[in-house]
């Protein structure tokens, strides 16, 4: 049994895999205005279509549909089967409020109450 694939065949496949891959992925990263899909995502690192984002590199800001996730400085890894990876030099949380700069006791009121 022979393992050669003809490049035709090699080449719709991986044409299949990026397209499954654009369609079930919910993440984008953006940087300035511009907004590029992400096809994965993994703890240090996510890819991109190769063909069609351009060259990526400082800091991004990763987003699960419209919810922001990391704020990440990147740079280029390596490119693969249509993929550009991009791992993360430094990759912080978002946070939805300020954070506090003194401490807030666990049984604090949440709220003053008139005097009526």
């Amino acid at each position: 049994m022979s393992t050669y694939l003809p490049k035709e065949i090699q080449d719709s496949l991986g044409a299949a895999r990026l397209a499954g891959l654009r369609k079930t992925s919910r993440l984008r990263v953006e940087t300035g205005q511009d907004s590029f899909r992400v096809l994965r995502l993994w703890e240090d690192g996510f890819s991109v279509e190769g063909d069609v984002v351009p060259p990526l590199r400082g800091l991004v800001d990763l987003f699960d549909g419209s919810r922001h996730l990391y704020q990440c400085l990147i740079v280029a890894s390596e490119e693969d089967a249509g993929e550009m990876r991009y791992e993360f030099k430094r990759n912080t949380a978002a946070a939805d409020s300020a954070p506090l700069d003194f401490y807030r006791s666990p049984d604090a009121p949440i709220a003053l109450l008139p005097r009526d």
